[in-house]
């Protein structure tokens, strides 16, 4: 069976195969990088790193695009706040978001493109789309899409004109047609940041958000490509929002397959700062070692809703040591992957099907069974193999098994962090979160004291 991918654009599971024989053209949204990246942007980069990973295993070769949004609203707000410039904040936010996806064990794209770094290519496409007759400028400078005058406008979301202005809950912003038109060149403001402020033929300003993506994905990948991913949240405006624009300005289409991961809730809610269940990966990391965190989301598949809990943490640590428990008893040196084994072929047929990591992963759990009655070197080879293909089981086992638990040692930094989300979940009573991070800080060695002037602590 070759590989079926399912396209949120027809909602049905289609075989794949790309535009041209043996080369995949792949564009995923990566981050906006004004803060730490949280657990459902580690959903979204495990979910596309195992996508291409399996593609490149199947025999594929893989151009990986995932983009790197440096400039936006969030982007100077977030600089103005904490004095600095939007290059220092991004420099520094990028770093760790590399370091973060190294603890998860992410590879690199082939191209990380930066939007600071295409403004000539954005403005050429809003040229093209004024010239179409889709694009048109306000009296305040901006320059906006004509919605209306794109007439596929919707097919991705599945909702049409007239339900997406149905749902309309504002007026006609300053300078907009319709309430649906979006702005594709922002008029720079006096009280922005100069560094803000890019040449334009409309005059000094900046690109819209949704710009970016289309401008960068057709110059590095063509003006069609094989797969566009996201998350679901994405779907609407954004991706809806890169079609309009890349298809009103080449008139071709601009993805075959459109991609998305499911929704991530945390102990069965939305992730929200106002809840205090908000978590950035390196809160995690504080807990928790980045394999186990891979292996965690990987038991779910891609599309389906995904529920972050310690528990299920804990429950992902247990069974990650379990796997390598059957490798630390079977010495077994690499080798490469017999696919006509049936294990391996129940392995293709999951990844096969859509990238049902939730069917690998118990495949993985079958043959170290087998290893464990059986103690077969060539078992636990495969194990070790057919893992390495989802990015797992690549470290020692017994190194593993011995450090692979939670960082010993919070740094003061890390400890404040804590006690902050802690405040934040009793002001939202949430009153068991709160008593959860007493108790986890308190394994750590870690006792706090509430005074009415705050919470201090100290080392047991």
């Amino acid at each position: 069976m070759p590989l079926q991918i399912h396209n949120s654009l027809t909602r049905a599971l289609e075989p794949f195969e790309p535009l041209e024989p043996g080369h995949v053209r792949m564009y995923v949204c990566g981050m906006t990088v004004y803060d730490l990246c949280h657990i459902g942007h580690a959903r979204n980069v495990v979910a596309f790193d195992v996508a291409v990973r399996w593609m490149r295993a199947s025999g594929l070769r893989v151009t990986f695009v995932r983009n790197i949004t440096d400039i936006d609203d969030k982007i100077i707000r977030r600089a103005v706040e904490r004095g600095m410039t939007i290059r220092a904040l991004t420099g520094e936010m990028i770093e760790a978001m590399h370091q973060d996806f190294a603890a998860l064990g992410i590879e690199p794209p082939t191209h990380e493109p930066r939007a600071t770094d295409y403004l000539p290519q954005m403005l050429d496409l809003v040229g093209r789309l004024e010239a179409r007759g889709l694009a048109y400028r306000s009296e305040g400078g901006d320059v906006n899409y004509a919605v209306r005058r794109f007439a596929g406008y919707g097919r991705l979301s599945g909702k049409s004109l007239d339900q997406l202005r149905a749902g309309e809950r504002v007026a006609v912003a300053e300078g907009k047609g319709d309430p649906l038109d979006f702005v594709l060149w922002k008029a720079a403001k006096a009280d922005e940041p100069e560094e803000v402020k890019y040449a334009s033929p409309y005059g000094p300003g900046r690109p819209g958000w949704h710009l970016e993506c289309s401008a960068m994905s057709c110059a590095l990948l063509g003006e069609t490509f094989d797969i566009h991913g996201g998350g679901l949240d994405l779907q609407f405006p954004h991706h809806e929002n890169e079609i309009a624009q890349s298809e009103g300005a080449s008139g071709r289409p601009l993805a075959r397959v459109w991609m998305h991961n499911g929704f991530l809730n945390v102990d069965n809610e939305k992730m929200s700062k106002s809840l205090g269940n908000f978590f950035t990966i390196r809160d995690v990391l504080q807990h928790y070692d980045g394999e186990t965190l891979r292996f965690f989301i990987l038991r779910v598949h891609y599309r389906s809703p995904f529920n972050y809990s310690d528990a299920g943490l804990d429950d992902a640590r247990s069974g990650l040591r379990r796997l390598y428990t059957a490798l630390e008893s079977v010495p077994a040196e690499p080798a490469p992957i017999d696919w006509s084994h049936p294990a391996a072929q129940r392995f293709r047929a999951a990844m096969d099907d859509d990238f049902n990591t939730a069917i690998a992963v118990s495949v993985l759990f079958e043959l170290a069974a087998e290893v464990n009655r059986s103690s077969h070197a060539g078992m636990a080879a495969l194990l070790r193999g057919l893992g390495g293909v989802l990015g797992l089981l690549q470290q020692s086992p017994r190194e593993f098994l011995q450090g692979g638990q939670a960082p010993a040692g919070l740094d003061e930094a890390a400890i404040a962090a804590r006690i902050e989300a802690r405040a934040a979940a009793k002001k939202a009573r949430d009153f068991a979160l709160a008593d959860r991070i007493r108790a986890e800080l308190a394994e750590q060695g870690i006792v706090l004291k509430d005074a009415p002037q705050g919470t201090t602590w100290v080392r047991a």
